[in-house]
């Protein structure tokens, strides 16, 4: 087992080397240049537009729903587990926070452009039904001669999907908070593949599950619905949480943004000199952003290509909505919180233990275990909508590469339910080692569709909000 987890570190490190991160970043800069800072002087026209579902538009979602979706996905265990493992001790230090941030403000403009390039390219048959996202926006957009390198994106998607951000590190989250919470010391245990397990993992592995197969089989308008619930539910839940968490130890606020500052440019450094501490902090730190948030990733498009919608550059805006809400908004509540606490220090805390640590010493004027379970209750709901949203999207790459085969998507969708269950009884480690390389692997074509779809996405843009001014 060591033996497959250092290669499988070893891979990721490869993968998710200075050039892909560097690759990633210079896609959103060179948008944000083209886009003229999009990003910042028409956010709050993107969050108005959130609201505001054309009535006209042809798809198979609202604009709000198609979001909602992309957000189901993307505000998952990578809000809460995956920020605690980027700034670990062992990890990039509060310093990733800040890397996490910057990586954000030029994804905005990448997820723009993913979401308008999904309207711009998608396809709808005769029946209505919709396929968009970058194996349509690169084959249609870039021509058919680069229809290899959809197929390629495809492939990746799909895997993403089934071992990836969609199944194996959402459930192990979820497994992990709730043995937490109901048998942390695992006296109540049974034996399974060659080693002990909590049964309040066995029972979640199994509820989640069964909750999981009734959902996705109702396809992208029930994920939807469903979305629309939980999503906003569980965002206002978490963020008026960390709120409190904040506000009842302001004091600490100021030296937990000196010490992210601080190791973001080395001044104080986590291990191995200055140097090694900034490309470790922008190593863990974007590559958790983009975990997070997918921006480049291009899985956001997939479900942006279904909203009811005419116009590439209103979905557009509303789809970089959800880096913003993701990223700026809950992972920076998250972080700040392991800071402030201090838990980032303890090296004998794991994964989702962190976050649980600041909670219970963030809320100290409530048990423990009301901390606990707050904090479990919110990483239950970011997981299991995060596990139907790329269910989703996994099933759409495979309708892509299967040219629209019901049966190829039937045995995905079968599959992505057993992965779901046996999800808690992988590692830790080994579970976002395995994500992350297939992260990586994801975003490459979608990197290339979109530095050399740039000029369309800049040209049109441009025109659209011209006729807006010249309309009003």
């Amino acid at each position: 087992m060591e033996t497959i987890t250092n290669f499988l570190q070893s891979v990721d490190d490869l993968v998710w080397g200075i050039p892909l991160i560097v690759l990633i970043l210079a896609a959103g800069i060179w948008l944000t240049i083209r886009l003229r800072l999009l990003q910042v002087f028409h956010l709050p026209k993107a969050l108005k537009y959130m609201f505001q579902n054309e009535t006209d538009g042809t798809g198979e979602v609202s604009s709000f729903g198609a979001l909602c979706t992309a957000l189901s996905a993307t505000i998952g265990t990578g809000n809460i587990v995956g920020v605690a493992t980027a700034i670990g001790i062992l990890a990039g230090g509060p310093g990733a926070l800040f890397w996490m941030w910057v990586a954000a403000f030029f994804g905005m403009a990448t997820k723009y452009a993913e979401g308008f390039l999904a309207i711009k390219f998608r396809h709808i048959d005769k029946d209505g039904h919709v396929l968009g996202g970058p194996f349509y926006y690169i084959e249609n957009g870039m021509g058919h001669q680069w229809k290899w390198l959809a197929k390629i994106f495809a492939f990746f998607g799909a895997c993403v999907g089934l071992l990836g951000i969609g199944t194996i590190t959402q459930v192990n989250g979820i497994a992990s908070a709730v043995q937490g919470f109901f048998d942390p010391n695992k006296e109540n245990t049974v034996s399974l593949f060659g080693s002990d397990y909590s049964i309040s993992v066995v029972i979640t592995a199994i509820i989640l599950t069964l909750c999981v197969g009734l959902v996705i089989i109702g396809g992208i308008k029930r994920i939807a619905s469903v979305s629309q619930v939980i999503v906003p539910f569980m965002a206002i839940l978490y963020i008026v949480s960390v709120l409190v968490l904040i506000f009842a130890n302001l004091d600490k606020l100021p030296a937990a943004l000196a010490e992210i500052f601080e190791g973001a440019f080395g001044i104080r450094p986590i291990a191995g000199g200055a140097f090694a501490s900034i490309a470790i902090a922008m190593q863990k730190g974007v590559a958790r952003g983009i975990f997070s948030n997918e921006a480049g990733l291009g899985s956001a498009p997939i479900a942006a290509a279904a909203a009811q919608t005419k116009e590439p550059v209103r979905q557009g805006l509303v789809t970089m909505t959800g880096t913003f809400i993701d990223t700026i908004v809950i992972c920076t509540m998250t972080g700040l919180s392991i800071v402030m606490m201090g838990s980032w220090q303890n090296k004998a805390l794991e994964g989702v233990q962190v976050t649980t640590d600041a909670f219970q010493k963030g809320l100290y004027f409530l048990p423990s275990s009301v901390a606990s379970v707050i904090l479990m209750l919110c990483l239950v709901f970011f997981a299991f909508t995060t596990i139907l949203g790329w269910d989703y999207y996994g099933e759409r790459c495979l309708e892509y590469l299967s040219g629209g085969s019901k049966k190829a998507v039937s045995v995905y969708r079968w599959l992505y339910i057993f992965a779901v269950f046996i999800g808690p009884y992988m590692t830790v480690a080994a579970v976002w080692t395995i994500a992350d390389i297939f992260n990586g692997l994801m975003a490459i074509p979608n990197i290339i569709a979109l530095f050399a779809l740039s000029g369309i996405i800049a040209k049109e843009t441009k025109e659209y909000f011209q006729r807006k001014k010249l309309e009003k």
